[in-house]
């Protein structure tokens, strides 16, 4: 029975961070290129009162081993790379890519961080940059304050009309980022990803081309949260919260009608 407690008690420890996870999901529905997580679960080591195959005292090999299990341990949260869908903006610096691949940002301490955030801006200087002013990396330089007209094709190149011309004069062009195992990324917050030894090196590559995804201007990728799946999993890691609970309360009640047992 005081197995029994502590075996509850990490049932009720693995619900709880699977809300956590759920509430996380949830707050994000709005976020440009959020991908949810999902928790996945362990059951913990075994005490063997009996091994299978073991010969009884009749001599006879028995079919079944006799054990009882610890509980349960949180073995990982694992990022969930589905495409969202797509939402048309109309804002010539929005960005959003469909398929495989990640925006390219480079961070104050020059390091590279990776992203499916597509909501760019223009700085005083004419860069591209994310709502907090890190610079996408790309092939260009800056775009001229004079420019009339902006236009990303699905490759990445970039293009601007400039006044008094009839063609639109290339800029450069946006190259994107994909990873072998994007689920081993280290999330930075603020839409951002680090690359890491699970995740392996970044391979760089033209829009289209080698398994890259394209690019889709005038629109953004939303969150690949989907609420009803949500609230069904939430359901159901209450409720397995309150059967565990329930468990404890069991235990401790036949504790107690031990502990009263008189000669």
């Amino acid at each position: 029975m005081i197995r029994a407690l502590w075996t509850a008690a990490s049932g009720m420890l693995a619900q709880q961070l699977k809300v956590d996870t759920i509430a996380n999901n949830l707050a994000n529905v709005n976020t440009v290129g959020f991908k949810k997580n999902r928790v996945d679960f362990q059951d913990l080591l075994y005490t063997q009162l009996r091994l299978s195959g073991a010969v009884s005292q009749q001599e006879v090999q028995l079919p079944t081993g006799l054990e009882v299990g610890h509980g349960v341990r949180p073995a990982a949260t694992q990022r969930l790379f589905g495409q969202g869908s797509l939402q048309q903006t109309e804002n010539p610096l929005d960005l959003a890519i469909q398929g495989d691949g990640f925006f390219q940002i480079r961070l104050p301490d020059d390091t590279v961080a990776y992203t499916r955030d597509g909501t760019f801006k223009l700085d005083g200087e004419g860069r591209l940059v994310t709502s907090d002013g890190y610079l996408l990396e790309w092939d260009g330089d800056e775009i001229p304050p004079e420019a009339l007209m902006i236009n990303v094709a699905p490759d990445g190149t970039v293009t601007a009309l400039m006044p008094g011309e009839d063609e639109p004069e290339e800029l450069g062009q946006i190259e994107l980022a994909r990873f072998l195992n994007p689920a081993g990324l280290e999330s930075l917050g603020a839409n951002l990803y680090r690359a890491t030894p699970a995740s392996g090196e970044a391979e760089v590559g033209i829009p289209g081309e080698e398994g890259m995804g394209t690019l889709l201007q005038g629109y953004l990728e939303t969150s690949n949260v989907q609420v009803v799946e949500e609230m069904v999993e939430l359901i159901a890691a209450q409720r397995a919260y309150e059967l565990t609970s329930r468990a404890i309360q069991s235990a401790d009640d036949m504790l107690a009608l031990a502990n009263n047992l008189r000669r």
